[in-house]
């Protein structure tokens, strides 16, 4: 792999999944329409849009109303003595009047002035209903209408009591006692309560197991769970029972979720799949309704499969961190998920898989035997595995004679599956962008640097002083590397920024490495330390360039005290605290003096490493001083290069200067045999047609 810029390098029917005679899983097992069974959603929708639209009716009908002017009723007989008031009414709360429509003329010859808005006088309720109808005819003359008291109905709209009445009416039914249909799948909220799943099945994925590469132990034990749906004859011969359910656990990107694909892809059964996090609503009581509603349906569509995704999400250990008690939305789930996988009976051919990669975190009634019987690793490939994830994945692209595929997988250490595909992808992405006919090897190696550094930045304009700084403190890790023993074999160094660094240097390891030897852990402390000793001695001054050699340092020297006992001061004892990842404050069983002999120790492994880089280069300047010219000049070493360098021995290679004045004398060259063409006269060019500058 590589040290970037001092980084460690290891770090039935194809569609429903029915069969004849079959209910569709996703119907609750009930034909729409079927008897009995009235169509709630629809009925509810029309009452409310019924009671919406008299809602709308009635506030339409209020808002039509003429606006009126409250008067007195001195003002309204003054009114009628002057004859500028038609349309009288005496109702049952008010006098209502309209204005006389006189024109300007009559106005100013009568020198009367009706009212600019149609008046009312409230009726008080004390002298009564008919002292109000005796003056009013003695003032008119008997010219008003009389109006009895209107409809309860009327009286309703006029107050405004209707529309709080049909307002609360709504939030009743549509809150209050859907709610409580939630959790049994009825009504419109009720579809809360209904599960989200996907049923998927062959056709639909398009991914079997010749698909998935790499992980060849995971692969065998879910194949059995296949072979076994399609023949539980072959396995109960014996008095064998199908398995409760298979827990996929492994790092990000290994390639759980592409093995449930390939399961779904082989095996001839529905195949029911939801995410953990898909369980969880607003509502209490909802993730617990859908598990009941999935567990419902795929017992219905037996023999088949239920795909857990993310099944961390809800099924995290009960009563810790800050869980509510048993009152949680994710508890109330769990406890659903653990009543329903323990509610199978030994006819129920439902097997349920779930993918994680916190098993650590995991309730442990849910991972017991009985509920999921088998814990299936998924681990990152190794170099046989990544060959086999390379060839899979570059089937579908055209690459070059000279790609070494077997090389790629020496040098993408701790590389998950999901990064080998899209280190393929990025390959044939740089390919196409140079207009290549098939994918070469160097896009290969570009790709693996893009995708675990950054690309790298040719355009980026860096200073002198700073350009010699990277390019002696990459020297300075390269000689160390090319000269220690026990250290991964070096592969190139570079000074073109990449990402966040301005320089890398890259190893490639002979062999997988699951353990850390003590003589591998020294030397490569020694090399992360080169870097800052070469810089230091050359530019007589330090930078912060040295930051991650001096993290990768600290950790390793760290874990090699705390967490691997090899420390002679300290012994064969772990002091490093339980790694579970909830606990909120660090956990330390070590009394004071233990903690200062732990940074002793610490200490003593980053200076002895730090002076032993320091003698070696020294005795070796020379070295270091020829590997970082030619990087100066030609930017990018092979480890051929750089023992060709530290053999004494010159280089036969252009240097970068060379090449862009090359490819300069080459352009200026085109440009002066390339024949003058000759331009169309201003008549001769078309319409709307605008001249090229070139």
């Amino acid at each position: 792999m590589a040290d970037k810029d001092h980084q460690n390098p290891n770090q039935k029917d194809p569609g429903t999944g029915k069969g004849p005679g079959r209910p569709d899983p996703s119907s609750g097992g009930q034909k729409p329409g079927a008897p009995g069974q009235p169509p709630r959603v629809n009925r509810a929708f029309g009452l409310f849009m019924l009671l919406g639209l008299v809602l709308l009716f009635l506030i339409v009908l209020q808002a039509g109303q003429p606006r009126r002017t409250d008067t007195t009723f001195a003002s309204f007989e003054a009114y009628v003595q002057e004859g500028v008031l038609e349309n009288i009414v005496v109702g049952y709360e008010a006098i209502t009047a309209d204005p006389k429509k006189l024109s300007p003329e009559e106005q100013q010859s009568s020198g009367r002035v009706p009212p600019s808005t149609p008046i009312r006088v409230t009726i008080t309720t004390g002298p009564g209903r008919e002292f109000w109808l005796s003056k009013v005819d003695a003032i008119t003359g008997s010219d008003f209408f009389d109006r009895s008291a209107p409809p309860w109905w009327r009286q309703l709209l006029m107050s405004g009591l209707l529309i709080w009445i049909l307002l609360f009416a709504i939030i009743w039914f549509f809150i209050f006692r859907m709610m409580r249909q939630a959790g049994g799948g009825g009504g419109v909220l009720g579809n809360f309560g209904k599960s989200r799943h996907r049923v998927l099945a062959k056709e639909t994925t398009g991914i079997t197991f010749n698909d998935v590469a790499g992980i060849d132990e995971a692969k065998d034990e879910v194949f059995e769970i296949v072979e076994f749906l399609k023949n539980p004859k072959k396995f109960m011969r014996l008095g064998g029972r199908i398995p409760r359910g298979v827990l996929l656990v492994g790092d990000p990107g290994c390639g759980k979720t592409l093995l449930a694909k390939a399961i779904a892809g082989e095996a001839d059964v529905p195949f029911f799949s939801i995410s953990g996090s898909d369980f969880v609503e607003m509502f209490v009581g909802v993730g617990a309704s859908r598990v009941r509603d999935l567990f419902k349906q795929a017992k219905e569509s037996a023999p088949c499969i239920i795909f857990l995704d993310e099944i961390d999400a809800v099924g995290r250990r009960r009563g810790g961190g800050f869980s509510s008690g048993g009152h949680d939305e994710r508890e109330q789930t769990l406890n659903a998920i653990l009543v329903e996988m323990d509610g199978f009976e030994s006819s129920d051919q439902v097997i349920v898989i779930a993918a994680t990669n916190r098993s650590d975190v995991l309730d442990p009634a849910l991972t017991r035997p009985g509920r999921f019987d088998r814990q299936v690793i998924v681990s990152l490939p190794d170099l046989k595995g990544r060959l086999e994830i390379l060839r899979v994945h570059t089937r579908k692209i055209k690459i070059g004679p000279d790609v070494d595929l077997e090389k790629i997988a020496r040098g993408t250490p701790m590389f998950s599956g999901a990064e080998l595909a899209a280190l393929v992808n990025e390959a044939a992405i740089i390919a196409t962008l140079e207009e290549k006919e098939f994918v070469e090897h160097d896009d290969l190696e570009e790709a693996r640097d893009k995708i675990r550094f950054g690309r790298s930045r040719k355009s980026r304009k860096i200073e002198e002083k700073e350009r010699i700084a990277t390019a002696y403190h990459e020297a300075g890790h390269a000689v160390l590397q090319a000269m220690l023993p026990d250290v991964d074999p070096l592969h190139k160094v570079t000074i073109i920024p990449r990402g966040n660094f301005g320089g890398a240097t890259f190893s490639l390891p002979e062999r997988d490495r699951y353990g850390y030897g003590l003589k591998w852990l020294q030397s490569t402390m020694r090399v992360v330390c080169g870097g800052r000793i070469a810089e230091e001695r050359k530019t007589s001054d330090i930078t912060s360039g040295a930051a991650q050699d001096i993290q990768q340092l600290t950790m390793m020297a760290r874990a090699m005290v705390l967490e691997w006992g090899m420390s002679d001061r300290l012994g064969f004892v772990r002091y490093a605290g339980s790694d579970t990842r909830e606990a909120m404050m660090r956990e330390r069983d070590y009394s004071d003096g233990t903690a200062e002999v732990i940074d002793q120790e610490i200490r003593r492994y980053a200076e002895d490493a730090y002076s032993d880089a320091e003698r070696i280069l020294n005795e070796n300047w020379d070295k270091v001083v020829a590997v970082a010219e030619a990087l100066l000049k030609h930017e990018t070493l092979t480890a051929e290069e750089v023992d060709t360098l530290m053999r004494g021995e010159a280089l036969n290679k252009p240097s970068v200067s060379d090449l862009l004045a090359l490819e300069a004398r080459k352009h200026k060259d085109a440009a002066s045999k390339a024949p003058e063409k000759k331009s169309k006269p201003d008549d001769e060019i078309g319409p709307g047609v605008v001249p090229s500058p070139a």
